[in-house]
């Protein structure tokens, strides 16, 4: 049944999506349908895209098919459940970096996983992230750089927050093909995610 889930979910087609979720009402809960189903489907959607084997309208389809599908069960989440976020996240790709697929994919897999996430999109000035995170109350701000030469703008963020008094309060996940958990360690970042999966448990490790 999970695996139907997922293969429906890298089909791209919101339909198989929705019918698949309808055939796995009966037998599921709907977190472990979002979480192991429809979650681990979009995981593997990343994958592929990276690995060039889909490109950027698959992963698009197939995150608005996951958005349907999670959407299908919104009516048998428990009461509450939907306003009871685990964690407020901002997430975004820093300024004079315009790539935006596996950020995009992050911010799906941490809305899907039950976090309240405000993606602010891509080539964000620095303040704009101090700026939403305060707007929000965030608990995390996400940071995805794509490029080395804009990995610097993941060390400005944390610089930034410092200056401003909010380091202690808000939590900072990095990552992107040049980032590294050493590169993580070395400018004071909470910690470093490799893909969408590893971000959404680090983000329950830190806010939970």
């Amino acid at each position: 049944m999970l695996q139907e889930l997922a293969g429906a979910v890298i089909s791209c087609k919101r339909d198989t999506v929705l019918a698949a979720v309808e055939k796995a009402k009966g037998e599921l809960e709907p977190s472990e349908i979002i979480e192991k189903g429809l979650a681990a489907g979009m995981n593997q959607v990343g994958v592929l895209f990276e690995r060039g084997k889909l490109f950027l309208p698959h992963v698009m389809m197939a995150a608005d098919a996951m958005a349907a599908g999670v959407a299908a069960l919104k009516e048998l989440m428990p009461e509450g459940a939907s306003s009871s976020k685990l964690g407020v996240i901002v997430n975004g790709t820093v300024e004079g970096d315009v790539h935006d697929i596996g950020k995009s994919i992050v911010s799906t897999m941490l809305q899907s996983a039950g976090f309240e996430v405000y993606d602010i999109g891509r080539d964000v000035p620095v303040k704009n992230f101090i700026q939403k995170a305060k707007e929000v109350n965030a608990d995390m701000i996400g940071i995805s750089a794509l490029m080395t030469t804009t990995l610097q703008g993941q060390r400005d963020i944390i610089e930034l927050l410092k200056e401003e008094g909010m380091r202690d309060k808000v939590k900072v996940m990095i990552g992107g093909a040049p980032a590294t958990q050493a590169w993580a360690d070395k400018i004071g970042a909470d910690c470093y995610a490799e893909n969408a999966s590893e971000a959404v448990a680090k983000a329950k490790e830190l806010l939970l």
